[in-house]
């Protein structure tokens, strides 16, 4: 007789396990509920030496309201299997010391963030200082003994202390910009630099104003001065889209101002000899984006390549310093490029039908790690070595759960648009789709206008697809990915070519897919894409079964006074004020022709929404509900415009099931499956 020594309770998770995972393998297609069981990896940073790579790894907690953060580790030769690197449960932002000996991270586990150091051969974790203010962020001093940090402190927390009386509960405003998203009111904070001594357990201040913030910091080479990004004319608070290099003394001292422009030059990255500084610049809000070059003196400053048509990010150099390395969207998928300084020359070195993206390198940048995914995958932690950089996969934390499911592919074509260029549309097909069949199709609409959709992980592609809906999407005008001119091409035109390459695009998907039945059309979109749905479902003929309009603008007067932007940027964008220019925001507004709208809509919005405040759902509501159209508005309280990414996640669940509910209610398809099963967040 066989014995089985394991505990009851042991006994029970193997059981819990093999259950889960025989279930999960029945296939069938993704379900809104499947979000609870996503594992969300990010913020991949490999050891100095290339062999150990940490990250971040979340999950849903129990409670669906909240999730949970610790810090993983995988080898890259694949040797282990990923595992729990640090035990707390809002663990994130792992940091490898210059020698690779300890990992400094981000953790709250006592009320407060702080920062905390584990050595890299095991042991307990242990919190630096206190400061009581906010970390926004930290990197290590070349030789290990230091810490840059960005901290917040709010300018009346001195008198706060100081002050047993009772304070009034109000804010008096006087900057343009006042309120963040979800947040509401932003606290009177600044964000300066400190370099904290690790063997002395000191803080030593290096920048203070109450007039402008410090982004970007990061040591020189040698350790002996920071470099960082400020707008020092007063201009963060006010709308001015400035911004110069400044580099100060490590250890305190006289400021030096390496560029003086009207434009904006953030992110700079010393070159390893640290004679050269690269950094992202744009002359204006609007402007195209690129990298220039300026010498550590702050002489020869110089575009690094004219041909760089890219929207460039993560930048890095080689150690030779004869290159530079950046991250960029690239028409539907995002990758890694190779700038040769020398010629100018711009070459992929990473690139393909899927995303990269938080690409960190080994100190010799023989070897380096990055998150991929693309419409069938969850972002993994992959890893790639010199010089052919061939990606090799070493997480697979969803694998079972995508193995269980059945996920399609993206069918990409092009179109002519209406000034003589090509835009790009995609189609995702049902996931019963068959030859012969006449499917439903969801007009689904990205945000932006700016930003990119394409060969990425979207989990609501494939939950319609689930439900026997084809899913079509563009990258219209106004898109990144694309160039320049495609990107400039609505500004000042909201409702113009974005609305148009939406419209031909889908006559483009109807006329290339002849099976999608043209009696069942549905419209979605957020944010931008919610302007959208308002403006299309109010001017096109097209006969859309239902609209579901997300956190969308209707009245474009109303949003200027209201929505958390500085008003010098909606200036830029419609080319004055509403005194300068009022015919243009009513004209696009879609309030203005609400009275045409037929289409059944569901209005979802946020009630701590500050990019397009609850307002602009409520103007829309009134205007459909007293025009007699079928309209209902689901209001989310106490989440913010981010609903859809980083919602509370059984609010984020119940909103893509109210998308869903909707377009059943309206003639849509009723293809429901029972909720899968629960797993335990801390497994694999």
């Amino acid at each position: 007789m066989l014995k089985l020594s394991c505990a009851p309770h042991l006994l029970f998770l193997l059981f819990f396990l093999y259950l889960t995972d025989d279930l999960f393998s029945q296939e069938r297609g993704m379900q809104p509920e499947d979000y609870y069981h996503f594992q969300f990896v990010s913020d991949p940073q490999i050891s100095p030496n290339g062999s150990h790579i940490l990250f971040t790894r979340s999950v849903i907690a129990d409670d669906k309201r909240s999730r949970e953060s610790a810090i993983w580790i995988a080898s890259t030769n694949g040797d282990d299997e990923p595992r729990v690197f640090t035990s707390g449960k809002n663990d994130r932002s792992p940091r490898w010391s210059p020698d690779g000996s300890r990992i400094a991270f981000l953790a709250n586990r006592d009320g407060e963030t702080k920062i905390w150091i584990i050595p890299f051969g095991g042991g307990e974790a242990k919190p630096l200082f206190s400061s009581g203010y906010t970390i926004s962020g930290f990197v290590w001093s070349p030789c290990g003994s230091r810490l840059l940090l960005s901290l917040g402190k709010d300018l009346d927390q001195d008198d706060e202390k100081n002050n047993d009386e009772p304070k009034p509960d109000v804010r008096i405003v006087t900057t343009s910009l006042y309120k963040g998203d979800r947040t509401g009111i932003l606290p009177n904070r600044r964000t300066h630099l400190w370099v904290y001594h690790i063997a002395s357990d000191s803080l030593q201040q290096l920048t203070w104003s109450v007039n402008w913030n410090a982004g970007s910091p990061s040591f020189s080479p040698n350790g002996s001065s920071v470099i960082y990004h400020a707008n020092p004319d007063e201009g963060d608070y006010e709308g001015s889209y400035n911004a110069d290099l400044f580099v100060i003394p490590a250890d305190s001292g006289a400021v030096n101002q390496l560029t003086r422009t009207e434009s904006r030059s953030t992110s700079p990255v010393w070159s390893p000899d640290g004679n050269t500084i690269a950094f992202s610049y744009l002359e204006g809000r609007y402007e195209k984006k690129t990298i220039y070059l300026v010498n550590s003196d702050g002489t020869g400053k110089r575009n690094a390549s004219d041909e760089l048509d890219l929207i460039p990010g993560n930048i890095s150099w080689s150690t030779d310093s004869r290159y530079l390395y950046f991250e960029a969207n690239d028409r539907g998928g995002a990758g890694l490029f190779r700038l040769t300084l020398e010629t100018g020359e711009i070459e992929p070195v990473i690139r393909g039908r899927f995303s990269v993206g938080s690409v960190s390198y080994s100190v010799g940048r023989e070897q380096i790690a990055f998150l991929k995914h693309s419409e069938t995958m969850l972002p993994e932690v992959w890893t790639a070595s010199a010089p052919d950089y061939k990606p090799v996969q070493v997480t697979r934390l969803n694998q079972n759960l995508l193995d269980s499911l059945t996920l399609n592919h993206l069918e990409s074509f092009w179109f002519e648009n209406d000034s003589g260029g090509s835009s790009q549309g995609f189609l995702l097909k049902p996931v019963d789709w068959q030859e012969g069949g006449s499917y439903p199709l969801v007009l689904n609409i990205k945000g932006g206008p700016g930003g990119m959709w394409g060969h990425q992980w979207f989990h609501e592609f494939q939950m319609l697809a689930a439900r026997g809906y084809a899913v079509f999407f563009t990258n219209y005008r106004g898109s990144h990915g694309y160039g320049f001119d495609h990107q400039s091409a609505v500004f000042q035109d909201y409702g113009g070519a974005d609305y148009r390459d939406n419209i031909d695009g889908l006559q483009a998907a109807l006329e290339l897919f002849p099976w999608i039945d043209r009696n069942r059309l549905y419209i979605t979109g957020g944010s931008h894409g919610g302007f959208l749905t308002n403006w299309i479902t109010a001017h096109h003929p097209y006969k859309f079964r239902a609209a579901v309009t997300q956190r969308s603008v209707s009245n474009w007067i109303s949003e200027a006074g209201t929505q958390s932007f500085v008003p010098q940027a909606m200036r830029e964008e419609f080319g004055g004020t509403l005194w300068e220019n009022f015919d243009l925001y009513w004209e696009r507004s879609p309030l203005k022709y609400a009275d045409r709208v037929k289409t059944p809509t569901l209005i979802i919005h946020s009630d701590r929404d500050q990019i397009t405040p609850i307002g602009q759902a409520e103007e829309w509501y009134y205007a459909l509900k007293i025009n007699n159209v079928p309209v209902e508005m689901a209001i989310f309280q106490g989440e913010g415009h981010d609903l859809s990414r980083t919602g509370t996640p059984v609010n984020l669940v119940k909103r893509l099931n109210l998308i869903l509910e909707w377009f059943e209610k309206n003639g849509g398809i009723n293809r429901r499956t029972e909720e899968p099963p629960r797993r335990d967040p801390h497994g694999n």
